[in-house]
């Protein structure tokens, strides 16, 4: 019971690099599950589609009973009619048949395999969607916790400010009027960090859930946020080129304008004839007293369109507008992600300058708050201009972390552009 107890503990807490969670992400992710479920189903879906022009065996067993009632058979007008008894009958008939051509047969099982083709490009493309989220997710936790951090130490010194200015208040010292300003600050503050508090659960249990773990599953994670910005290669991610062959939406476009020529292909397919053989073997368990069918029979079925009406047309031509439909949608695909690139390349610059501008301005926020503190504490300056420089200070910091989260995910929306398929 001791080993269970603690084999259950080691498993319901993961101590998580980003790496590491990138990889725990793609073993038990449930959306990465079913990407893998359709690549095995298209799969299956090859096999069927071969399986229709291989031989089909297909065996019966039929018995039938006239209940009794007779044949009645007159050899002359003269003669009176003879009754035959009709006796019951059962036969075993075995039947192989087998497709000799079929253009749409072709043509389906190679329509299969692009289908199979575009699910595997599909199941890549979640992969890397779900690499993105969870990373995302990742600095999402290290945010909140970081803003929920300095958030908590700015209450704890505002709290243990508004102590001495209370104490300072009761000697008369200092304006009541300032504790009450305070005091106001201190709750608001104290609200904050709540928020924080919840914002930094939620995060959590996003991140739970992109991984596939329990609800109730431990995380730590061990790279703090420093450590992630100092990874930070602004010139690196700006190094690769878009290269649109290799890219997981375009590929995927790709898939559809050959699927979509299949069926252009499939529909011309129609028009041309179907072979096909057969081979019947009947054996009778109850024979009648008239038996003439052979019990060894094979043959030949031509099936020949001959006249639609212009229906096979029709299909055709729709077929063939579905195929400049998607050709379009390629095109507009390709258009859309080279936009889509230069837009990526401009966030990640506007990012990194305003986060290097952000993290000066926090040095001097801090420097201008601890020289107003102390001001106020010797009485020089009033409660109202410490309360403006608090917030000034905490609007700082606000705005340093939320312009980190903004340059790790504009790093993070361009990188994940480059992910390609090889």
């Amino acid at each position: 019971m001791l080993l269970t107890g603690i084999t259950t503990n080691a498993q319901s807490e993961l101590n998580l690099t980003v790496k590491e969670a990138v990889e725990y992400a793609l073993k038990y992710n449930k959306n990465i599950e079913n990407s893998d479920l359709s690549v095995q189903k298209a799969r299956q879906g090859i096999r069927e589609a071969i399986a229709n022009g291989l031989p089909q065996v297909n065996a019966s067993v039929d018995y039938s009973n006239a209940m009794g009632a007779n044949m009645s058979i007159r050899f002359n007008e003269n003669l009176p009619a003879s009754e035959i008894p009709i006796k019951p009958s059962s036969s075993f008939n075995l039947q192989v048949t087998q497709l000799l051509f079929s253009g749409n047969y072709i043509v389906g099982v190679q329509t299969a395999k692009l289908y199979k083709e575009l699910s595997e490009v599909s199941m890549h493309k979640t992969e890397n969607d779900i690499m993105s989220q969870v990373t995302n997710s990742y600095y999402l936790v290290l945010i909140s916790e970081e803003l929920l951090t300095r958030l908590q130490q700015n209450l704890v010194n505002l709290k243990d400010l508004y102590k001495k200015t209370e104490a300072l208040s009761g000697m008369g010292i200092i304006e009541r009027t300032d504790v009450d300003q305070l005091f106001i600050q201190v709750n608001t503050l104290d609200n904050a960090v709540k928020q924080s508090e919840r914002q930094l659960e939620l995060a959590i249990n996003m991140l739970r859930l992109q991984l596939g773990t329990d609800i109730n599953t431990v995380i730590n994670l061990t790279e703090s946020l420093d450590v992630v910005l100092s990874q930070n290669d602004i010139e690196k991610s700006l190094i690769p080129s878009l290269r649109l062959e290799n890219n997981f939406d375009y590929m995927m476009m790709n898939q559809q304008v050959e699927i979509s020529k299949k069926m252009v292909d499939m529909k011309k397919a129609s028009a041309l004839p179907n072979l096909s053989g057969f081979y019947s073997y009947t054996y009778k368990l109850m024979k009648p007293e008239f038996d003439m069918a052979p019990a060894n029979m094979v043959g030949l079925q031509l099936n020949i369109p001959v006249f639609s009406s212009g229906l096979r047309s029709a299909q055709t031509k729709q077929a063939f507008i579905d195929l400049q439909v998607q050709q379009n949608n390629r095109k507009l695909v390709s258009d859309q992600l080279q936009v889509q690139e230069k837009q990526l390349r401009y966030n990640l610059i506007n990012a990194s300058e305003t986060f290097n501008n952000l993290k000066a301005n926090i040095e001097v926020s801090r420097r201008v708050y601890s020289s107003l503190k102390l001001k106020y504490e010797q009485g020089i300056i009033s409660g109202l201009d410490l309360i403006t420089a608090d917030n000034n200070y905490l609007k700082a910091e606000t705005d340093y972390i939320s312009a980190a989260m903004q340059l790790l995910d504009a790093r993070l929306q361009l990188e994940k552009m480059y992910v390609t398929a090889n």
